[in-house]
């Protein structure tokens, strides 16, 4: 005899449907089919990683000995600088040197589903389709630096499946935009003549923390004084001011300088540190291409003579155990403690005024230090 449910009353609302489960992951499987070349395995650790499921922090874990022979590149400016056409670009010229090549594009998130545009993935489509290339759309989800809070790890996940550049290109520039240059080995910052007065552009912090700049669609007004301007910011930070400007407008292609050092003006006088070059490119037509990945090579050798590569990569091993303390103390401080219920039942006070969020918030503190569950 088959038993039926009972139907619910009427105007009653429908039962909640059970929570999604996953299956379990065996997380040495995959990752050997990882270090095997599996795209199918990628794309599954990439969405593991990226929706936060059940033991992503394990296949992380597993995978951290692997780490650190991908460099990584961050590829940051404007919207409407040809991000996009130029990163397409660096990856044809990385591919033709022989090189597996990964680009994660972080589109702004859909405020209905949460979901990234696939915007990048339909432009880069002379490359997408080269199994020697991985491309991967992520949303920032709210992430003020304009990179997804699991941009990082999604890079792991891509040095470990064995490729060796990694392009990073983030939604826009600005003051917040600066998490890129804390993501990446080399920092590459696209600009366009059309993007406002040159010294107001000078005023973003991502302008004191780029390793190479690109004036892109050189080929407009514009292009050779915006370019100009930026050399002579860059000149009179490191005390070098005026010295690569011309007397004369001359050819665009004449002045754009490679990649070159200046000696320190403080320390030891025989230390060497970066002057980012400014380059000029037309990524449309691939003009400046391989002058820009020649100043990449450069920097690269830069950071491994000076010690700087080793530093940064601890520097981004230091924010990753903050990122992960961070993310287990807000889950359980709203998941598994009681301070979720104490804000509803002062939320009424601090709606008529007799309390302010602050106090509200330092209560919750103050309760957490005192060793009690709220």
């Amino acid at each position: 005899m088959t038993h039926r449910a009972p139907s619910p009353e009427p105007g009653a609302l429908p039962p909640r449907p059970a929570p999604a489960t996953f299956p379990y992951m065996d997380v040495p499987a995959l990752a050997a089919q990882l270090a095997s070349g599996s795209t199918p395995a990628l794309a599954r650790a990439i969405s593991i990683v990226e929706n936060g499921r059940p033991g992503f922090e394990e296949l992380l874990a597993g995978l951290h000995s692997e780490l650190g022979r991908a460099r990584r590149i961050g590829i940051t400016g404007p919207p409407g600088a040809g991000k996009s056409t130029l990163t397409e670009r660096l990856v044809l010229a990385l591919r033709a040197a022989g090189h597996r090549v990964a680009v994660v594009a972080v589109d702004p998130t859909s405020p209905f589903t949460g979901g990234a545009l696939l915007g990048d993935r339909i432009r880069m489509e002379s490359v997408a389709l080269d199994p020697d290339v991985y491309i991967r759309s992520m949303a920032t989800r709210g992430s003020l630096g304009g990179l997804a809070t699991s941009t990082r790890e999604v890079c792991d996940i891509l040095d470990a499946a064995g490729f060796d550049r990694i392009l990073i290109e983030t939604v826009g520039v600005g003051q917040s935009e600066l998490a890129v240059t804390r993501s990446a080995d080399t920092t590459l910052l696209v600009l366009v003549p059309e993007s406002g007065d040159g010294i107001q552009a000078l005023k973003a912090g991502v302008m004191e923390a780029a390793d190479v700049y690109v004036v892109n669609k050189a080929d407009r007004p514009g292009a050779d004084r915006l370019r100009q301007e930026i050399e002579v910011s860059l000149g009179i930070r490191s005390g070098v001011g005026f010295r690569h400007v011309p007397a004369h407008h001359g050819a665009l292609k004449a002045m754009a300088p490679t990649a070159r050092r200046v000696r320190a003006h403080a320390g030891d006088p025989a230390a060497e540190t970066w002057l980012p070059p400014v380059l000029a490119t037309v990524a449309a037509a691939g003009d400046g291409v391989g002058e820009l990945v020649a100043a990449l090579d450069h920097h690269a050798e830069w950071l491994e003579r000076s010690g700087e590569l080793a530093e940064r990569r601890r520097r981004r091993i230091t924010d990753r155990i903050r990122e992960v303390v961070a993310r287990h103390l807000q889950q359980w401080l709203w998941d598994e403690s009681q301070a979720d219920r104490l804000v509803r039942d002062r939320l009424d006070d601090v709606a008529a005024g007799r309390q302010s969020p602050y106090e509200v918030a330092a209560d919750v503190l103050e309760q957490v230090r005192q060793g009690a569950r709220v």
